[in-house]
């Protein structure tokens, strides 16, 4: 028999479950480097990182819910061929080729490389065999999927919050020292500088493939009615959240409050490093070593997951245990490759398809506006499109000084969102469109 509700325990626990997917290695390491740029602009910093961090995920879950869960329902509205490649492209992305192996990179290098000595946290056979290890744990979460809720939300996520909580606590009882000065744009545009920081955690386009991860666990609890789906989708997505908000918070005031304990460093994952040394000492670096783990083996597992379902179902000749071991397997020999390299291909990406995935997200919540016409959705994305895609390949490196001198004069280009004003334009026109020929 159907449930028509889950009980608030089991809520709770897809929550938590939920919170513990998205807290992974970028979430720990951005905010503090964030703290300790912005300094005393850290409130309008961590309101643009709030943004692009949490609110834009939490309505990427509420949009997959309503959809009915599926990723690739959202995108065909545009086109189906659009819906296939694009979805593909996003799990690709977030999953195998940069965000799993990014999981386990982040967790050797600073979960368990400063515990070794120079000569082995250096050796490629020291990264294998972590590599190995932590994809074969992450496979033995991911072959039972209906499990995942329990395992994580039930096991994981209250050690991963009790390690963060006492790196949190001690630095609100005694800190490190004060509030420091802003750095570089953070004097002045420090709202738009975190907000484009977000999109380096890659949660918005996270939230599309923890998406049916979410739906399925509910539904592997006995509910089936959409509405009740939606509703317990947004209280679970609330919770996390909550949760994703406190930890960023926390994170950023210690990397605010470091400066004068540990300097300017290069990177969060030094910042924090150091940070939980000067509050903790050494037993610091191993509640920052437990954290990071569990943080990037939760992470892994719900991409795993969520990759491995989405590709049954396209191409359901493989099944899904033999996806499972196929990205895990793939991504262990990525991994290899190194974090500093990963992230360097990385971003590109992200900036190309990070805007289309935001456009397209919020298009869905009112499409029953414009009747759902597929124009609507095609003229604000490909106007965001253009721009991304000019924005990425800058990135790399080419150089188009007339397209750039074009593009300059988009409002808030020179913030990198140069996107949003055409995107919105296309949207009004979009829609002014569709009820005009609604009316006839």
């Amino acid at each position: 028999m159907n449930k028509k509700t889950l009980t608030n325990s089991e809520t709770l626990t897809i929550g938590l479950m939920l919170f513990a997917l998205f807290l992974g290695a970028g979430n720990l390491i951005f905010p503090p480097y964030l703290g300790q740029l912005a300094g005393e602009q850290l409130l309008p910093a961590i309101t643009g990182f709030l943004l692009t961090g949490v609110g834009l995920p939490l309505l990427g879950i509420l949009a997959i819910a309503k959809a009915g869960g599926d990723l690739q329902s959202i995108a065909g509205r545009v086109h189906p061929v659009f819906g296939i490649v694009f979805t593909m492209i996003v799990y690709l992305a977030i999953g195998p080729f940069f965000g799993i192996p990014r999981t386990a990179t982040v967790a050797f290098e600073i979960g368990t490389a400063p515990f070794l000595s120079a000569e082995m946290s250096s050796s490629f056979w020291s990264l294998l065999l972590f590599t190995l290890i932590f994809f074969v744990i992450t496979v033995l979460f991911a072959l039972n999927p209906t499990k995942l809720v329990d395992r994580i939300g039930k096991i994981l996520t209250p050690i991963l919050i009790v390690v963060i909580g006492f790196l949190a606590v001690k630095s609100f009882l005694t800190p490190m020292g004060p509030i420091g000065a802003p750095v570089g744009n953070y004097d002045t545009e420090a709202f738009f500088e975190s907000f484009l920081q977000g999109y380096l955690t890659m949660d918005a386009i996270a939230a599309l493939v923890f998406g049916i991860v979410i739906i399925q666990s509910i539904r592997a609890k006995g509910v089936e009615d959409k509405n009740t789906i939606l509703k317990t989708t947004a209280y679970a997505g609330f919770i996390a959240a909550a949760g994703l908000s406190l930890v960023y918070l926390s994170l950023s005031y210690i990397g605010a409050t470091s400066v004068e304990a540990i300097g300017m460093q290069d990177n969060g994952g030094e910042v924090i490093a150091l940070a939980s040394r000067v509050l903790y000492g050494e037993i610091g670096g191993i509640i920052l070593a437990a954290a990071i783990t569990f943080a990037c083996l939760t992470t892994s597992i719900g991409l795993v997951s969520a990759t491995a379902q989405f590709f049954n179902k396209i191409f359901p000749q493989l099944p899904y245990v033999a996806y499972v071991f196929v990205f895990a397997g793939f991504s262990t020999i990525i991994a290899n490759v190194g974090l500093t390299q990963l992230i360097a291909i990385s971003l590109p990406v992200l900036l190309a398809i990070y805007p289309l995935a935001i456009v397209l997200v919020i298009l869905s919540f009112f499409d029953h506006s414009f009747y759902r016409k597929s124009y609507v959705y095609i003229i604000p994305l490909v106007l965001t499109g253009v721009i991304s895609v000019f924005d990425a390949l800058k990135s790399t490196g080419f150089e188009f000084n007339a397209i750039t001198q074009i593009f300059s004069y988009l409002p808030f280009y020179e913030q990198g969102i140069g996107w949003l004003v055409p995107a919105i334009i296309g949207t009004l026109v979009g829609i002014v469109i569709a009820r005009t020929n609604h009316k006839r």
